[in-house]
Protein backbone atom coordinates (compact mmCIF):
# COMPACT_ATOMS: atom_id res chain seq x y z
CA UNK A 1 0.00 0.00 0.00
CA UNK A 2 1.55 3.21 -1.12
CA UNK A 3 1.24 6.42 0.87
CA UNK A 4 1.48 9.91 -0.51
CA UNK A 5 2.62 12.91 1.46
CA UNK A 6 0.05 15.74 1.30
CA UNK A 7 1.38 18.81 -0.37
CA UNK A 8 1.32 22.15 1.46
CA UNK A 9 -0.93 24.68 -0.27
CA UNK A 10 0.97 27.43 -1.94
CA UNK A 11 0.71 30.97 -0.56
CA UNK A 12 -1.66 33.15 -2.55
CA UNK A 13 -0.19 35.65 -4.91
CA UNK A 14 -0.19 39.23 -3.53
CA UNK A 15 -2.94 41.34 -4.95
CA UNK A 16 -1.91 43.93 -7.46
CA UNK A 17 -2.64 47.52 -6.43
CA UNK A 18 -5.96 48.78 -7.67
CA UNK A 19 -5.88 50.86 -10.80
CA UNK A 20 -6.35 54.54 -10.05
CA UNK A 21 -5.68 54.16 -6.30
CA UNK A 22 -4.82 57.48 -4.69
CA UNK A 23 -2.81 57.89 -1.54
CA UNK A 24 -4.05 60.24 1.15
CA UNK A 25 -2.43 63.21 2.85
CA UNK A 26 -0.50 62.59 6.07
CA UNK A 27 -2.24 62.84 9.42
CA UNK A 28 -1.71 66.56 9.77
CA UNK A 29 -1.49 67.19 6.06
CA UNK A 30 -4.75 69.14 5.91
CA UNK A 31 -3.59 71.49 8.67
CA UNK A 32 -0.22 71.98 6.96
CA UNK A 33 -1.85 72.76 3.62
CA UNK A 34 -4.21 75.28 5.27
CA UNK A 35 -1.20 76.86 7.00
CA UNK A 36 0.45 77.24 3.60
CA UNK A 37 -2.64 79.13 2.47
CA UNK A 38 -2.27 81.39 5.52
CA UNK A 39 1.32 82.13 4.52
CA UNK A 40 0.14 83.16 1.07
CA UNK A 41 -2.54 85.31 2.70
CA UNK A 42 0.08 87.03 4.87
CA UNK A 43 2.19 87.81 1.81
CA UNK A 44 -0.85 89.18 -0.04
CA UNK A 45 -1.82 91.30 2.97
CA UNK A 46 1.70 92.72 3.29
CA UNK A 47 1.66 93.66 -0.38
CA UNK A 48 -1.52 95.72 0.05
CA UNK A 49 -0.81 97.16 3.52
CA UNK A 50 -1.17 95.05 6.66
CA UNK A 51 -4.61 94.76 8.22
CA UNK A 52 -5.84 92.02 10.53
CA UNK A 53 -9.30 92.09 8.99
CA UNK A 54 -7.88 91.81 5.48
CA UNK A 55 -5.57 89.01 6.61
CA UNK A 56 -8.56 87.10 8.04
CA UNK A 57 -10.44 87.39 4.74
CA UNK A 58 -7.43 86.41 2.64
CA UNK A 59 -6.54 83.62 5.06
CA UNK A 60 -9.96 81.97 4.94
CA UNK A 61 -10.26 82.25 1.15
CA UNK A 62 -6.72 81.15 0.28
CA UNK A 63 -6.54 78.52 3.04
CA UNK A 64 -9.76 76.84 1.91
CA UNK A 65 -8.80 77.16 -1.77
CA UNK A 66 -5.33 75.65 -1.33
CA UNK A 67 -6.73 72.88 0.87
CA UNK A 68 -9.32 71.93 -1.74
CA UNK A 69 -6.93 72.05 -4.70
CA UNK A 70 -4.20 69.96 -3.03
CA UNK A 71 -6.66 67.45 -1.60
CA UNK A 72 -8.45 67.18 -4.94
CA UNK A 73 -5.16 66.41 -6.72
CA UNK A 74 -4.03 63.84 -4.13
CA UNK A 75 -7.18 62.31 -2.60
CA UNK A 76 -10.02 62.87 -5.03
CA UNK A 77 -13.17 64.95 -5.17
CA UNK A 78 -15.09 63.48 -2.21
CA UNK A 79 -12.23 63.81 0.28
CA UNK A 80 -11.43 67.29 -1.04
CA UNK A 81 -15.02 68.39 -0.46
CA UNK A 82 -14.90 66.99 3.07
CA UNK A 83 -11.69 68.86 3.82
CA UNK A 84 -13.14 72.06 2.34
CA UNK A 85 -16.21 71.92 4.58
CA UNK A 86 -14.02 71.10 7.59
CA UNK A 87 -11.83 74.12 6.86
CA UNK A 88 -14.89 76.39 6.53
CA UNK A 89 -16.40 75.17 9.81
CA UNK A 90 -13.08 75.49 11.65
CA UNK A 91 -12.61 79.01 10.27
CA UNK A 92 -16.09 80.00 11.43
CA UNK A 93 -15.31 78.65 14.91
CA UNK A 94 -12.04 80.59 15.02
CA UNK A 95 -13.82 83.80 13.99
CA UNK A 96 -16.45 83.27 16.70
CA UNK A 97 -13.72 82.78 19.31
CA UNK A 98 -11.89 86.02 18.43
CA UNK A 99 -14.28 88.45 20.20
CA UNK A 100 -14.62 86.10 23.19
CA UNK A 101 -10.87 85.77 23.66
CA UNK A 102 -10.41 89.50 23.08
CA UNK A 103 -13.09 90.32 25.67
CA UNK A 104 -11.62 88.03 28.31
CA UNK A 105 -8.08 89.29 27.66
CA UNK A 106 -9.15 92.94 27.86
CA UNK A 107 -11.11 92.50 31.08
CA UNK A 108 -8.40 90.45 32.78
CA UNK A 109 -5.55 92.74 31.72
CA UNK A 110 -7.40 95.88 32.88
CA UNK A 111 -9.01 94.46 36.02
CA UNK A 112 -6.35 92.23 37.52
CA UNK A 113 -4.51 95.20 39.03
CA UNK A 114 -7.23 95.93 41.63
CA UNK A 115 -8.15 92.32 42.35
CA UNK A 116 -6.85 92.44 45.91
CA UNK A 117 -8.10 92.14 49.46
CA UNK A 118 -9.05 95.81 49.68
CA UNK A 119 -11.41 95.48 46.74
CA UNK A 120 -13.29 92.65 48.49
CA UNK A 121 -13.34 94.17 51.98
CA UNK A 122 -13.92 97.93 51.55
CA UNK A 123 -16.83 100.00 50.33
CA UNK A 124 -16.75 103.41 48.63
CA UNK A 125 -17.66 105.52 51.67
CA UNK A 126 -15.46 108.62 51.66
CA UNK A 127 -13.44 107.46 48.65
CA UNK A 128 -12.97 109.87 45.75
CA UNK A 129 -9.73 108.85 44.05
CA UNK A 130 -7.44 105.96 44.89
CA UNK A 131 -8.55 103.07 47.10
CA UNK A 132 -12.01 101.82 47.87
CA UNK A 133 -13.57 98.54 46.95
CA UNK A 134 -16.75 96.76 45.94
CA UNK A 135 -17.65 94.84 49.09
CA UNK A 136 -21.03 96.57 49.31
CA UNK A 137 -21.74 95.91 45.62
CA UNK A 138 -20.78 92.23 45.85
CA UNK A 139 -23.02 91.69 48.86
CA UNK A 140 -25.87 93.59 47.21
CA UNK A 141 -25.58 91.46 44.08
CA UNK A 142 -25.64 88.24 46.09
CA UNK A 143 -28.62 89.33 48.23
CA UNK A 144 -30.75 90.58 45.33
CA UNK A 145 -29.93 87.55 43.16
CA UNK A 146 -30.78 85.20 46.04
CA UNK A 147 -34.16 86.91 46.49
CA UNK A 148 -34.82 86.72 42.75
CA UNK A 149 -33.99 83.00 42.85
CA UNK A 150 -36.39 82.43 45.76
CA UNK A 151 -39.15 84.13 43.76
CA UNK A 152 -38.40 82.61 40.36
CA UNK A 153 -37.49 78.98 41.02
CA UNK A 154 -40.77 77.83 42.68
CA UNK A 155 -42.90 79.71 40.15
CA UNK A 156 -40.84 78.54 37.17
CA UNK A 157 -40.64 74.89 38.24
CA UNK A 158 -44.34 74.65 39.09
CA UNK A 159 -45.26 76.28 35.79
CA UNK A 160 -43.05 73.86 33.89
CA UNK A 161 -44.56 70.87 35.72
CA UNK A 162 -48.04 72.11 34.86
CA UNK A 163 -47.20 72.57 31.18
CA UNK A 164 -45.66 69.09 30.89
CA UNK A 165 -47.87 67.00 33.18
CA UNK A 166 -51.25 68.73 33.35
CA UNK A 167 -51.53 71.39 30.62
CA UNK A 168 -54.01 70.78 27.83
CA UNK A 169 -55.77 72.78 25.16
CA UNK A 170 -55.88 76.54 24.76
CA UNK A 171 -54.62 77.38 28.26
CA UNK A 172 -51.38 75.48 27.65
CA UNK A 173 -50.90 77.16 24.27
CA UNK A 174 -51.54 80.59 25.79
CA UNK A 175 -49.08 80.01 28.65
CA UNK A 176 -46.43 78.73 26.25
CA UNK A 177 -46.93 81.78 24.04
CA UNK A 178 -46.59 84.24 26.91
CA UNK A 179 -43.50 82.47 28.25
CA UNK A 180 -41.90 82.78 24.82
CA UNK A 181 -42.81 86.48 24.70
CA UNK A 182 -41.40 87.11 28.19
CA UNK A 183 -38.15 85.40 27.20
CA UNK A 184 -37.45 88.14 24.67
CA UNK A 185 -38.53 91.29 26.52
CA UNK A 186 -35.82 93.94 27.06
CA UNK A 187 -34.41 94.06 30.56
CA UNK A 188 -35.24 97.76 30.94
CA UNK A 189 -38.92 96.86 30.60
CA UNK A 190 -38.62 94.56 33.62
CA UNK A 191 -37.07 97.40 35.62
CA UNK A 192 -39.82 99.82 34.61
CA UNK A 193 -42.46 97.23 35.50
CA UNK A 194 -41.01 96.74 39.00
CA UNK A 195 -40.71 100.50 39.51
CA UNK A 196 -44.31 101.12 38.39
CA UNK A 197 -45.56 98.28 40.59
CA UNK A 198 -43.92 99.49 43.79
CA UNK A 199 -44.55 103.16 43.02
CA UNK A 200 -48.27 102.40 43.36
CA UNK A 201 -47.79 101.37 47.01
CA UNK A 202 -44.79 103.43 48.14
CA UNK A 203 -44.94 106.47 45.89
CA UNK A 204 -42.60 107.72 43.17
CA UNK A 205 -38.87 107.66 43.78
CA UNK A 206 -38.89 104.29 45.55
CA UNK A 207 -35.54 102.52 45.50
CA UNK A 208 -34.85 99.26 47.34
CA UNK A 209 -33.41 95.80 46.80
CA UNK A 210 -36.70 93.88 46.75
CA UNK A 211 -37.75 95.82 43.65
CA UNK A 212 -34.55 94.72 41.93
CA UNK A 213 -35.27 91.11 42.89
CA UNK A 214 -38.76 91.36 41.39
CA UNK A 215 -37.33 92.89 38.20
CA UNK A 216 -34.76 90.10 37.88
CA UNK A 217 -37.42 87.46 38.57
CA UNK A 218 -39.43 88.78 35.60
CA UNK A 219 -36.41 87.99 33.43
CA UNK A 220 -35.57 84.75 35.21
CA UNK A 221 -38.96 83.02 35.35
CA UNK A 222 -39.38 82.41 31.59
CA UNK A 223 -35.83 81.02 31.38
CA UNK A 224 -36.54 78.60 34.22
CA UNK A 225 -39.89 77.60 32.73
CA UNK A 226 -38.58 76.97 29.23
CA UNK A 227 -35.44 75.06 30.25
CA UNK A 228 -37.22 73.03 32.96
CA UNK A 229 -40.01 72.16 30.54
CA UNK A 230 -37.53 70.70 28.07
CA UNK A 231 -35.81 68.73 30.83
CA UNK A 232 -39.10 67.26 32.11
CA UNK A 233 -40.04 66.21 28.59
CA UNK A 234 -36.91 64.04 28.50
CA UNK A 235 -38.18 61.82 31.34
CA UNK A 236 -39.37 58.56 29.69
CA UNK A 237 -43.13 57.99 29.79
CA UNK A 238 -42.45 54.36 30.73
CA UNK A 239 -41.42 55.52 34.22
CA UNK A 240 -44.70 57.35 34.68
CA UNK A 241 -46.73 54.40 33.37
CA UNK A 242 -44.90 51.98 35.65
CA UNK A 243 -45.73 54.18 38.64
CA UNK A 244 -49.38 54.46 37.60
CA UNK A 245 -49.54 50.67 37.18
CA UNK A 246 -48.56 50.30 40.84
CA UNK A 247 -51.48 52.47 41.86
CA UNK A 248 -49.44 55.59 42.68
CA UNK A 249 -51.30 58.86 42.28
CA UNK A 250 -50.20 61.39 39.69
CA UNK A 251 -48.88 64.00 42.11
CA UNK A 252 -46.81 61.40 43.97
CA UNK A 253 -45.50 60.10 40.65
CA UNK A 254 -44.35 63.61 39.76
CA UNK A 255 -42.82 64.13 43.19
CA UNK A 256 -41.16 60.74 43.60
CA UNK A 257 -40.37 59.67 40.03
CA UNK A 258 -40.37 62.53 37.51
CA UNK A 259 -38.62 65.23 39.54
CA UNK A 260 -35.86 62.96 40.97
CA UNK A 261 -35.16 61.63 37.48
CA UNK A 262 -34.82 65.15 36.07
CA UNK A 263 -33.14 66.72 39.11
CA UNK A 264 -29.77 67.11 37.39
CA UNK A 265 -31.26 68.97 34.42
CA UNK A 266 -33.49 71.08 36.66
CA UNK A 267 -30.52 72.12 38.80
CA UNK A 268 -28.54 73.00 35.71
CA UNK A 269 -31.38 75.07 34.25
CA UNK A 270 -31.81 77.02 37.49
CA UNK A 271 -28.08 77.69 37.78
CA UNK A 272 -27.85 78.90 34.18
CA UNK A 273 -30.90 81.14 34.73
CA UNK A 274 -29.13 82.73 37.70
CA UNK A 275 -26.04 83.30 35.57
CA UNK A 276 -28.29 84.90 32.95
CA UNK A 277 -29.65 87.63 35.26
CA UNK A 278 -26.79 88.26 37.67
CA UNK A 279 -25.12 90.71 35.29
CA UNK A 280 -28.21 92.76 34.37
CA UNK A 281 -27.70 96.49 34.76
CA UNK A 282 -30.71 98.37 33.36
CA UNK A 283 -33.46 97.08 35.70
CA UNK A 284 -31.27 97.51 38.78
CA UNK A 285 -30.33 101.01 37.67
CA UNK A 286 -34.03 101.92 37.54
CA UNK A 287 -35.40 100.35 40.72
CA UNK A 288 -32.40 99.78 43.04
CA UNK A 289 -30.09 102.70 42.33
CA UNK A 290 -26.60 102.98 43.79
CA UNK A 291 -25.03 103.84 47.13
CA UNK A 292 -21.49 104.10 48.44
CA UNK A 293 -22.34 102.45 51.77
CA UNK A 294 -23.07 98.85 52.66
CA UNK A 295 -26.75 97.98 52.98
CA UNK A 296 -27.79 94.43 53.84
CA UNK A 297 -31.53 95.19 54.08
CA UNK A 298 -33.27 94.67 50.72
CA UNK A 299 -36.52 96.10 52.11
CA UNK A 300 -35.20 99.53 52.98
CA UNK A 301 -33.06 101.94 51.00
CA UNK A 302 -30.78 101.79 48.01
CA UNK A 303 -28.34 98.96 47.50
CA UNK A 304 -25.20 98.72 45.37
CA UNK A 305 -24.81 95.93 42.83
CA UNK A 306 -21.79 94.97 40.75
CA UNK A 307 -23.22 95.88 37.31
CA UNK A 308 -24.45 99.30 38.47
CA UNK A 309 -21.23 99.82 40.45
CA UNK A 310 -19.16 99.20 37.32
CA UNK A 311 -21.42 101.53 35.31
CA UNK A 312 -21.05 104.42 37.75
CA UNK A 313 -17.32 103.89 38.22
CA UNK A 314 -16.89 104.10 34.46
CA UNK A 315 -19.21 107.08 33.82
CA UNK A 316 -18.36 109.02 37.01
CA UNK A 317 -14.81 107.94 37.83
CA UNK A 318 -13.86 111.02 39.86
CA UNK A 319 -10.53 112.84 39.80
CA UNK A 320 -8.14 111.46 38.69
CA UNK A 321 -10.29 109.14 36.55
CA UNK A 322 -7.92 106.18 36.19
CA UNK A 323 -8.72 104.83 39.67
CA UNK A 324 -12.46 104.71 39.06
CA UNK A 325 -11.98 103.14 35.64
CA UNK A 326 -9.72 100.51 37.19
CA UNK A 327 -12.40 99.68 39.76
CA UNK A 328 -14.95 99.34 36.94
CA UNK A 329 -12.76 96.83 35.11
CA UNK A 330 -12.21 94.84 38.29
CA UNK A 331 -15.95 94.74 38.98
CA UNK A 332 -16.49 93.39 35.45
CA UNK A 333 -13.80 90.76 36.08
CA UNK A 334 -15.50 89.69 39.33
CA UNK A 335 -18.80 89.34 37.47
CA UNK A 336 -17.15 87.12 34.86
CA UNK A 337 -15.61 84.99 37.62
CA UNK A 338 -19.01 84.60 39.31
CA UNK A 339 -20.69 83.60 36.06
CA UNK A 340 -17.91 81.10 35.32
CA UNK A 341 -18.29 79.65 38.82
CA UNK A 342 -22.05 79.26 38.29
CA UNK A 343 -21.44 77.42 35.03
CA UNK A 344 -18.99 75.09 36.79
CA UNK A 345 -21.62 74.45 39.48
CA UNK A 346 -24.15 73.63 36.74
CA UNK A 347 -21.74 71.10 35.23
CA UNK A 348 -21.11 69.51 38.63
CA UNK A 349 -24.84 69.27 39.33
CA UNK A 350 -25.41 67.63 35.96
CA UNK A 351 -22.59 65.17 36.61
CA UNK A 352 -23.23 64.10 40.21
CA UNK A 353 -27.03 64.20 40.34
CA UNK A 354 -27.77 62.58 36.98
CA UNK A 355 -29.51 59.19 37.25
CA UNK A 356 -27.04 56.32 37.25
CA UNK A 357 -27.74 54.01 34.30
CA UNK A 358 -24.86 51.57 34.81
CA UNK A 359 -25.29 48.27 36.65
Amino acid sequence: MSTTTPTRPEAPEPLAPAVGHRRGLPRFGGTAVFAAGLVLAALATLASGWSWGLFAVYGIVLGCLVTYVVSRAVEGRRKATDRLVTALVSSAFAIAMVPLVSLVYTVVSNGIGRLDGTFFSNSMVGVVGEGGGAYHAIMGTLIITALATLISVPVGLLAAIYLVEYGRGRLKKALTFFVDVMTGIPSIVAGLFAYALFAIFFGPGIRFGLGGAVALSVLMIPVVVRSSEEVLKLVPNELREASYALGVSKWRTILKVVVPTAIAGLGTSVTLAIARVIGETAPLLVIVGITAATNFDPFDGRMATLPVYAYYQLTQPGVPPEFGIGRAWTAALVLIIIVMALNVVARLISRFFAPKTGR
